[in-house]
């Protein structure tokens, strides 16, 4: 009863509820000599009737409107019939009102209807915090009803006010003047456009917990603050704990801008090593992910583009569909300043997964823009997923990419691969010069995957 479709018999498509015809699949009702109408007798599409005749699609939207549609303030009426119509669009109607039978999200919805929850992120972020509160706002931004926002803004601000709270005044004070002064204003003028702010934030948060420790120690071990902390102070420190203590040194440099210390220096920290694969590793991966079954689908093609195209697994996750651009001889894909051509293996199973997309059936739906939709609405895949799973099958994240971006410097010239890839030309210099690149001083100007033109 689920089953839609062409008929082998009839050619028509619609529901099959019939047995196998031979050749062919299941039949439709006719053709398989079944004398029943399975029409929904309210909307008219086939279905299995969930309750008095009608399918489950329009017992849904009666259920969402006897809760949603009666709002003591009419005002609320608009926005609410929006997510009752994001709703009801679901690929797969009876998860919702499976959704719905929960206590907490009926009462969410209830309150939500009648006023008692403001329609608004601020009103949500009044709530707490959990899975079935996360999955109504991204209903409601995917359904218009409140704007998008930046949920890893949000989270920063809400962790500041968490971090501050059980600190010390002489520690607080310093702190949340970094925390707000420095990064908060930094990452809010990065807020609205396409990048994610998952990077900055993490960077951030990191930031401001290694000086929350440091000032911790030194009011604790010297009875100093930041304003009296010495060189001494910050050089003991260091020399006796993990490198992450480094992270100190953007508090420095900020708390010499306001004067508040001129005397500390902390010098930048260098990596003793570089992580990579060797070159028969990544292919092995490579021709691993491409025919291998050891992971489904999507993750092989995240996999492809981090081993094949060195990209980032934060960028791949924010990847959208019109970011693969198809012409009549080939594909190319968006990554940089022009689309870089995609090799025909690797094309096919992109192509592949661009037609069977997961995640699609109970919130993102088939408009989705991502290449990886996310399992809630709205949004695509977070980057940890990749991250957990492409580690599992035994893959070098790091080394991965550093093997790729080394191996693409040494083939071509670094500024076409930093152009066409999305780097910066500092960047994959430096992998151009580690790995003896004759092409390292050389300056191009176009892509050198694209189509040679005028004989150049």
């Amino acid at each position: 009863m689920n089953t839609r479709g062409s008929c082998p018999g009839c050619g028509a498509d619609r529901l099959l509820p019939g047995p196998p015809r031979q050749p062919g699949g299941p039949t439709c009702a006719p053709c398989a000599g079944i004398d029943a109408d399975f029409r929904c007798s309210r909307c008219l599409v086939e279905g299995e009737s969930y309750r008095s005749g009608i399918c489950v699609r329009c017992a849904l939207r009666d259920d969402l409107t006897a809760l949603l549609l009666t709002p003591a303030d009419q005002a609320l009426r608009p926005p609410l019939t929006a997510l009752v119509d994001t709703l009801c669009s679901s690929g797969r109607p009876a998860s919702i009102l499976t959704w719905m039978r929960s206590p907490k999200v009926a009462a969410l919805l209830t309150q939500l209807a009648s006023g008692d929850i403001q329609l608004s992120h601020d009103g949500l972020d009044q709530l707490p915090p959990g899975p079935a509160v996360e999955h109504l706002r991204a209903l409601l931004v995917q359904s218009g009803a409140v704007p998008h926002r930046d949920p890893y803004l949000a989270r920063f601000e809400q962790w500041i006010q968490a971090k501050l709270a059980p600190l010390s005044p002489d520690i607080a004070q310093p702190v949340e003047r970094f925390a707000t002064w420095h990064h908060l204003r930094r990452i809010r003028t990065m807020a609205g456009g396409e990048r994610s702010l998952r990077g900055p934030v993490h960077s951030a948060k990191q930031e401001v917990t290694e000086t929350v420790k440091f000032l911790t120690w030194l009011h604790t071990t010297h009875q100093r603050t930041a304003a009296t902390c010495t060189q001494l102070d910050v050089d003991a420190y260091l020399a006796t704990g993990p490198t992450t203590r480094t992270a100190i040194r953007t508090f420095f440099v900020f708390t010499k801008s306001l004067n508040i210390n001129r005397t500390v220096e902390v010098a930048h920290r260098t990596a003793a090593s570089t992580p990579t694969l060797d070159q028969e590793q990544r292919i092995a991966w490579i021709r691993e992910l491409l025919s291998g079954n050891s992971e489904s689908l999507p993750y092989r093609v995240a996999g492809i583009l981090l081993l094949l195209l060195a990209q980032p697994l934060v960028k791949i996750a924010a990847l959208r569909v019109d970011d693969i651009l198809l012409t009549p001889t080939e594909m190319r894909i968006h990554l940089g300043k022009d689309p870089t051509p995609i090799p025909k293996p690797f094309a096919l199973l992109i192509t592949q997964h661009v037609k069977h997309r997961p995640n699609l059936a109970t919130g993102n739906g088939p408009s989705s823009p991502w290449l990886f939709p996310g399992y809630r609405a709205g949004t695509h895949l977070h980057p940890d997923t990749i991250m957990v799973r492409l580690r599992g099958l035994g893959v070098s994240l790091l080394g991965a990419r550093n093997r790729a971006l080394a191996e693409l410097a040494t083939e071509l010239p670094p500024s076409l691969v930093a152009d066409a890839l999305g780097y910066s030309h500092q960047v994959v210099f430096k992998h151009a010069q580690a790995a003896g690149d004759p092409w390292a001083r050389y300056v191009g100007t176009r892509n050198p995957l694209s189509h040679n033109k005028g004989g150049n």
